[in-house]
């Protein structure tokens, strides 16, 4: 669903595949009605970083890879605005990166740790308690740290030159001092490779091109890849299930993908025959909506050449209340399902009958995907017809930008000090990609990669939002910003008009009376135009 320049959202979601900033950063970025949670990990304290802890792009890439393509996942909510796939594809990009260099970090660490792993203890030691006292409040701690693992350095270095023993036990000591050392250069070279590779992508995404997942694991080389066959199948249903047809209303989350509801207007009449005496021509609330479809197609049509309407996605939606706080939600099954989509004939029928009591409800919806997928407008008619009374009622949702978070270009590491002799000015330098902590992190890790599991108990994971959905847990108001707040606010107008024409023009062709209709029209027209939304869902007006 959807229409085309969607790339913004899409490349600034999967550039989080990508990122090495701090896991905790993407907590900012959740909205008022989804929040992630870290869960797990040894030392999970504010202020305190275990040498376990993945970064912001390990934890996001595994834990959507997980999420999206696991074995009996829950349902997912579709992402307006968004190519879901296209993000998923990098995450398992960045995870094959990642996993190539962990690799090779486990061949370093097992010749020049395992190996030796008393000096190995050591330094990791040393390195663990410098990394503890850099965290503290006192600035002092950092250099006492530092100066700490120059000591152990320097005595490293007379041990290797007075060492008192000789033969196997001589030189293995020799080894233990020096081997650890060796292999944290080795690291080093691997993982500055890997750091600029990443992001050379986060920046090529965020720059309006980039390069194309790849996605090798995907495509099975012969019929007994089964893990291969089994991840293509998962990539087919994550973009069949965005397709899907029916979405979930969460009571003051609004429609789940869509956000919050920000308007609604309701256009309510008793049917009487225009002529005394006379009957009204039967007809259904399918023959009302499917009129006011036809007209909504043919938005982008006007007669001036301002520019005006993009096309539109015209759509009919099947809405399944989920309550506020649920924790997942369920898609239909059935004979009247297809490929996640409700077939054509029950979606008559349930707009034609299912209008009151519990059960789902149809709506006709008409989505605007603007700003390179960045705002997300949809409006939503429904008609229902109870006893002599037909209600036509138009709702106004409008998803947001992703947070900013995801926005952000990588920026070197810098630091800046005074100069030496003119102290009054400064010098800035940029520092390697990974400094020593994140090499000492990265080689600790990597031979555990055979077994997530345990990484996620030494050092927590990143838990998504449920019900999740790629888009909506990090999406902005679109108030925040005036020219979309505008386009929101300009859309209801035109599309109330069209419906509200349509569905005179059917009540006129079956002899029903509309002067009560046309009044009511009016007044609503007049009303659009206030230009305050309001947070309709909570019912607090």
């Amino acid at each position: 669903m959807g229409a085309a320049g969607q790339t913004a959202a899409t490349q600034a979601l999967a550039s989080a595949a990508y990122r090495d900033s701090d896991l905790t950063e993407i907590l900012k970025a959740d909205n008022e009605w989804h929040k992630s949670t870290i869960k797990g990990g040894s030392r999970a304290k504010a202020g305190r970083r275990n040498i376990f802890t993945p970064n912001l792009g390990e934890a996001f890439a595994r834990a959507v890879q997980t999420r999206t393509l696991g074995a009996g996942r829950a349902a997912l909510v579709q992402s307006f605005g968004i190519e879901p796939q296209t993000v998923v594809e990098h995450c398992l990009a960045a995870n094959r990166i990642r996993k190539e260099r962990d690799q090779k970090l486990t061949v370093v660490t097992l010749l020049f740790g395992v190996l030796f792993l008393p000096g190995l203890l050591v330094w990791l030691g040393v390195f663990a308690l410098r990394r503890g006292l850099s965290s503290g409040a006192r600035r002092s701690a950092g250099a006492i740290g530092t100066l700490l693992l120059i000591a152990v350095g320097v005595l490293g270095v007379v041990c290797l030159l007075f060492l008192p023993f000789d033969g196997v036990l001589g030189w293995y000591i020799r080894g233990v001092i020096v081997m650890p050392v060796i292999g944290w250069y080795a690291a080093k070279r691997v993982s500055e490779a890997t750091a600029q590779d990443l992001r050379a992508r986060w920046d090529a995404l965020l720059a309006g091109g980039g390069v194309g997942a790849k996605v090798p694991d995907a495509v099975p080389g012969h019929p007994g890849e089964s893990a291969r066959e089994e991840l293509r199948q998962g990539l087919q249903k994550l973009t069949a299930e965005q397709r899907s047809n029916v979405v979930f209303y969460a009571g003051p989350k609004g429609i789940l993908g869509m956000g919050t509801r920000w308007g609604g207007w309701q256009l309510a009449e008793q049917l009487d025959p225009a002529e005394p005496g006379k009957e009204i021509h039967g007809f259904r609330s399918w023959d009302v909506v499917k009129a006011i479809h036809d007209q909504l197609k043919l938005l982008e049509r006007g007669p001036l050449n301002t520019g005006g309407f993009p096309t539109p996605s015209v759509n009919h939606w099947i809405v399944s209340p989920v309550g506020e706080g649920a924790g997942e939600v369920k898609r239909p099954e059935g004979q009247d399902i297809e490929a996640f989509q409700v077939k054509p004939h029950e979606i008559q029928r349930i707009c034609n009958h299912q209008q009151f009591g519990s059960g789902d409800r149809h709506y006709l919806g008409v989505q605007f995907t603007l700003w390179d997928g960045q705002l997300v407008i949809t409006m939503l008619i429904s008609v229902t017809v109870l006893h002599e009374t037909l209600r036509i009622e138009v709702t106004g949702y409008a998803l947001g930008p992703v947070h900013p978070l995801f926005t952000t270009k990588p920026a070197a590491n810098t630091v800046t000090t005074p100069k030496t002799v003119k102290f009054w000015e400064t010098s800035t330098r940029t520092l390697p990609l990974v400094n020593n902590d994140e090499i000492v992190r990265l080689a600790v890790r990597a031979p555990l990669l055979w077994y997530p599991p345990v990484l996620d108990h030494l050092g927590g994971k990143l838990v998504l939002p449920e019900p999740f959905g790629l888009r909506h847990a990090w999406a902005e108001q679109p108030w925040l910003h005036r020219f979309m707040a505008d386009d929101a606010l300009r859309t209801a107008t035109p599309v109330l008009r069209v419906t509200h024409n349509a569905a005179l023009r059917v009540l006129e062709e079956h002899g029903v009376d509309v002067t009560s209709f046309g009044n009511r029209a009016g007044f609503l027209s007049g009303q659009v135009q206030d230009p305050n939304p309001s947070k309709a869902d909570t019912y607090n007006a």
